[in-house]
């Protein structure tokens, strides 16, 4: 959680109106010469828009949190949940006498009062439980209140805050009372949460506490627990929970934080790695939530906006249920320039109206948008409740696309130029969708605007993007869309080996025909591969590459030629093959948070021994590597790794043993390999 940096700041903040600054013009951009060519695939079909999916944070010290005004603004930006009490301050938080002993609350600010605004903007609220000062008879007192004395219908309810920084490793800013800070004693107690909110109202759900995949303390052991925070956590407290809650502020500059935006999916695909491994059986039925997102550079301008739009984007068509903002008012900061514009440090979307400490600048008046909530306000023109996250992608890092297709056969796509100095202009190909001749809706945020601005200009196909800003296209199709099937139900994945793997799914309703086959296609980032197609409900694919991660979409097509559109999306992953006549066992360990200590022990399943060897392998992601090894030569080049040995291990005996070890580093989730090559052949692992 980020705060303001002092009471007396907060105040100014919260309670001082001052006049804006005069408005800077952006410096020009020029035109970047090539087009950037945009691929939006309507057969890739991800995840559904939920009606929890655009949310903020409000805090116990924003006096103006319960406003009509706040309220309002909310409201028309889109907001879907808002979270409450804020931040670290939930871990000391007494609402039934509403304080919080060591910090500071506004007047206006209670429970009821919250509630009120989440009624007003048309919200569902998420409320943090006090973990750190609290106990669980409080939380279920609270519950009580909220849902049986007073019948708000509060769903959501989350553990605690950020309990990982509580000293246990190392660093302390989370309140913690408990005489054992560690991740086993707060997942024990979370099990006595979830039980007691429970018993006043079965129908909630209780989320706990991960850290996010790639970031400090992600990986570390410490004291007596059985493994990192997140392992320990879903071990012991996986069948008790609803939801899993992360926190991500990727740091490092305003470049640096919108090109870490690409961590996410592997960021989601380790969080649910976890799960499945974790948290027991029915673990798909817990869901993961992201309550806390900013930036470091550019907080209320340009950067922070296109950050928003693209990490909301990015957790929502991977399944995220909920993404939200911190904070909507927040306090003042380091004063600096920005792309040309004054940007105030301010966590917050809506201008606290303070100034410095000594007078000499002061933000505009209370509750004038930043650039965020503008971020926010593409949102809601961009992806709507019940709309279909679809793939979508570019073939230049500086400009990112992400599409949805809507129930009533348009095609929104949001494109995200991250470049602060150029305009780029783009060519958009779509695949499994014609779009009419017609002009489309277009919505526009640039650099230093005080809104979106909206027309319908120009071609579905072609565009110039203005340097650092957000462009939502709108497209009717461009013929009629009736009577095709529905999409096939969520495809599940069965006997998966290093090799082949069995999807089955539920029907498609058949249109305006009768069905006539069922199409299943592999995502390759924005383009589909066919692997194969059935007139029944099952296919099984053969030739799949071991060690590698796929995700499938099944389309139905009817007798007419008409095609659903795209299932929701599986994604698994092949092994290693039962049997070779090698096996390697890969481990980390001493997992520092961003690199370790990694080791390989290859193993010589023939019957001849091997006289020289080459093991190989490909990391996942472009941010792992092999920083130093021992005991072999270690090479690598992009993400493959090549390991050969010295002179004294040259010869592995038939059932002998050779083992070598590395340092390996990472700067984002760190998706460990599964497949091996030895002189040519795919190993067994151990």
């Amino acid at each position: 959680m980020r705060t303001p940096k002092t009471r007396a700041t907060l105040l100014a903040g919260l309670l001082l109106a001052a006049s804006a600054l005069a408005g800077v013009n952006p410096p020009t951009a020029s035109a970047a010469a090539d087009p950037v060519t945009v691929t939006v695939n309507t057969r890739a079909g991800l995840a559904t828009v939920p009606d929890t999916a655009l949310g903020v944070n409000h805090a116990i010290w924003d006096s103006n949190l319960g406003t009509a005004d706040t309220s309002d603004l909310l409201r028309d930006a889109g907001v879907q949940m808002m979270r409450y009490p804020g931040g670290s301050y939930a871990d000391i938080y007494h609402w039934k006498d509403h304080t919080a002993p060591g910090g500071y609350v506004a007047p206006g600010t209670d429970f009821d009062t919250f509630m009120a605004a989440v009624r007003r903007v048309g919200a569902q609220p998420m409320i943090i439980a006090n973990y750190g000062t609290g106990t669980p008879a409080e939380a279920a007192d609270w519950v009580r209140y909220a849902n049986v004395t007073k019948g708000y219908d509060a769903r959501y309810w989350t553990v605690g805050n950020e309990n990982y920084g509580n000293g246990h490793y190392g660093s302390a800013w989370e309140a913690d009372d408990h005489p054992d800070k560690s991740a086993t004693q707060y997942a024990r107690l979370v099990v006595e949460y979830a039980d007691a909110m429970k018993a006043v109202d079965p129908s909630i759900k209780v989320g706990a506490v991960l850290t996010m995949p790639g970031n400090w303390p992600d990986g570390i052991t410490a004291g007596s627990d059985p493994g990192p925070w997140n392992q320990t956590v879903l071990s012991i407290a996986g069948p008790k929970i609803d939801f899993v809650d992360v926190h991500w502020y990727p740091g490092g500059t305003a470049a640096e934080s919108l090109a870490r935006v690409d961590h996410l999916p592997d960021a989601t695909y380790l969080l649910r790695q976890q799960l499945a491994r974790y948290a027991g059986a029915d673990a798909d039925r817990i869901g993961i939530s992201f309550t806390e997102l900013n930036v470091d550079a550019g907080r209320n301008t340009q950067p922070a906006a296109l950050f928003l739009a693209d990490v909301y984007s990015g957790l929502l068509e991977n399944g995220v249920f909920t993404a939200h903002w911190w904070n909507v008012h927040n306090g003042m900061g380091a004063v600096t320039q920005v792309a040309g514009q004054t940007d105030y440090g301010d966590f917050g979307m809506l201008s606290s109206g303070a100034c410095t400490e000594d007078g000499s600048v002061c933000q505009p008046p209370l509750n004038t948008p930043f650039a965020p909530y503008h971020g926010l306000s593409m949102m809601k023109l961009f992806a709507k409740t019940g709309d279909q996250f679809v793939r979508a992608g570019t073939d230049e890092p500086l400009v990112t696309a992400h599409a949805v297709r809507r129930s009533n056969g348009d095609l929104a796509v949001l494109l995200v130029n991250k470049d602060p100095d150029n305009d780029h202009p783009v060519t958009i190909d779509y695949a499994g969708f014609a779009p009419s001749a017609g002009a489309p809706t277009v919505s526009t945020l640039i650099n230093g605007a005080t809104g979106i601005a909206t027309s319908q200009s120009g071609s579905a196909t072609s565009r110039t993007l203005p340097a650092y800003s957000l462009t939502t296209l709108v497209l009717r199709p461009a013929g009629a869309t009736a009577g095709r099937p529905t999409a096939p139900g969520q495809p599940t994945a069965s006997g998966v080996t290093d090799r082949a793997a069995t999807i089955s799914w539920p029907a498609a309703t058949p249109g305006g025909s009768p069905i006539a086959k069922y199409e299943v296609h592999r995502q390759h980032g924005a383009v589909s591969e066919q692997l194969g197609e059935t007139t029944t409900t099952s296919f099984t694919v053969d030739n799949l590459v071991p060690g590698s991660r796929y995700t499938v979409n099944v389309l139905a097509r009817d007798t007419a030629g008409r095609v659903s559109w795209a299932s929701p999306p599986l994604t698994f992953a092949t092994g290693s093959p039962a049997a070779s006549t090698c096996t390697v066992r890969f481990t980390s360990n001493n997992d520092w948070g961003n690199g370790y200590i990694g080791g390989v022990e290859i193993i010589n399943n023939g019957t001849s021994p091997l006289n020289g060897w080459t093991l190989t392998w490909t990391w996942p992601t472009g941010w792992q590597q092999v920083s130093s090894g021992w005991s072999a030569t270690w090479e690598q080049v992009g993400t493959a790794v090549r390991v050969t040995p010295t002179a004294d291990n040259r010869q592995i005996a038939a059932g002998g043993t050779v083992s070598a070890g590395f340092v390996g580093a990472y700067g984002g989730p760190n998706v460990l390999p599964t497949a091996f090559t030895l002189n040519g052949t795919v190993c067994a692992t151990g």
